[in-house]
């Protein structure tokens, strides 16, 4: 009976830790939301090893390195996951666990003066073990009732757990109430500055990474501005033409039409109807750049069948850099015009662009209609394309450029909306 009620434990506990590890990998690599499935089948599994090591009396070395590849396998599988970064986390956590497992039924048993807290397959070394996991599913609740506790706050946080536990090892090899052999106290303390060593490795990763995506979105933002303004010399350098050549049409049409050619004359406007057609819908901001950007980018949605409406309240004279507006406003329409161009009929194709001052706030709003519904991770929309293309890395830049001004980008969609919201404040310039 026992022996039942101690392998139920075991398995609930075991449970505990694999559902905790997936949702931290979850947190710390910013993969997809574990689902149903996913944590079912973390479950499931723990409870096939559970059982399987219960009977086969496999050291806890096998549950460590069972339960290791279960939790890498689900995260790639369910949560599309970095398959070395999580078997890092996962490694790193199995073993932090065992550590701390080992310090609250040694410690456990220094106060109470007895040995029986280090066997787990008594029920005083069970009280040990719900200790633990207790303890891990209340630090698991506050780390993701607080979704702020990421990056330098995390880093601080693991790495003051990780030194105390250094510390509880070291103290407890001093103490004499409980005899615990020098070769146990030992391995101990190399794994715990193994374990500060590795939140040190993490943290030093994680930083790399970030540069490295900083290098990557500099990198994709210039090659976007600097489309964007091939396309508007583009328009410049039509525009210009046309109106260098304005008073040469006016004399040739007057020089047909004093002949009465009105046939000639009419085809020799159609001619000229192509670039001043282009002209008529243009949106005035008083800002060039952007003017030439947002018709640009009408025009591409007129190309493709997009329907294009577009009310903007420019403010004049403002410490917004028309480079960082682009940034913004350029990738906002991409990113539009991207998901109204997959939609199949092209009537449901839309693009909706506002444009409002609102004291010292600039806000840009977009709304698109869209047939894939984005994906969703740690609260932030990713793009569904391939990771090795720039697309995706859209709002990230244009949340880059909103933020040299205090601002934000926020999205959210309905049933067939999309809609991107850009909040930037500026200050008057005196001219």
């Amino acid at each position: 009976m026992m022996d039942c009620l101690i392998l139920l434990s075991n398995m609930a506990a075991a449970g505990v830790r694999g559902v905790i590890c997936f949702f931290l990998i979850f947190r710390l690599l910013s993969s997809s939301r574990p689902g149903k499935k996913g944590v079912l089948s973390v479950l499931a599994g723990i409870t096939v090893l559970s059982v399987i090591l219960t009977v086969t009396g496999m050291s806890d070395f096998y549950r460590m390195v069972s339960e290791t590849v279960l939790i890498v396998v689900c995260a790639s599988r369910f949560q599309r996951a970095d398959t070395r970064m999580s078997l890092f986390i996962s490694i790193f956590y199995e073993i932090a666990l065992s550590f701390w497992q080992f310090l609250f039924s040694a410690w456990a048993g220094v106060l109470f003066s007895s040995p029986a807290f280090l066997d787990s397959r008594t029920g005083y070394g069970q009280i040990a073990v719900w200790l633990l996991h207790l303890v891990l599913a209340a630090l698991a609740w506050y780390v993701f009732k607080h979704p702020d506790m990421t990056g330098e706050r995390a880093f601080r946080s693991a790495s003051v757990i990780a030194m105390a536990g250094f510390l509880a090892v070291v103290t407890l090899s001093q103490q004499t109430a409980l005899a615990i052999p020098d070769d146990t106290l030992e391995m101990w303390t190399i794994l715990a500055v193994v374990l500060i060593m590795s939140v040190l490795v993490f943290n030093v990763n994680r930083q790399y990474e970030m540069e490295k995506e900083l290098a990557a979105l500099k990198s994709q933002q210039a090659e976007l501005l600097e489309r964007d303004y091939t396309t508007l010399n583009h328009a410049y350098a039509v525009n210009a033409k046309l109106f260098h050549d304005f008073h040469n049409h006016m004399g040739v049409l007057r020089q047909l039409l004093t002949h009465k050619k009105a046939q000639e004359a009419m085809q020799y406007l159609d001619e000229l109807q192509t670039p001043i057609r282009e002209m008529t819908n243009t949106v005035w901001t008083g800002d060039e750049t952007i003017d030439y950007l947002i018709n640009s980018k009408a025009m591409s949605a007129q190309e493709n069948k997009i329907e294009f409406q577009a009310q903007a309240e420019f403010p004049r004279h403002t410490s917004l850099r028309s480079a960082d507006l682009c940034a913004v406003l350029g990738n906002l329409l991409d990113n539009a015009l991207e998901a109204a161009r997959q939609i199949p009929e092209p009537k449901q194709r839309f693009i909706h662009l506002t444009i409002r001052r609102i004291n010292q706030m600039l806000v840009i709003k977009v709304e698109n209609s869209f047939v894939t519904a984005p994906i969703e991770a740690d609260g932030a929309l990713k793009t569904s394309k391939d990771r090795d293309g720039l697309h995706g890395w859209g709002l990230k830049s244009a949340q880059t450029a909103a933020e040299k001004y205090d601002g934000m980008v926020q999205t959210s969609y309905s049933e067939n909306t999309f809609r991107a919201v850009a909040v930037l404040s500026y200050q008057n310039l005196k001219i």
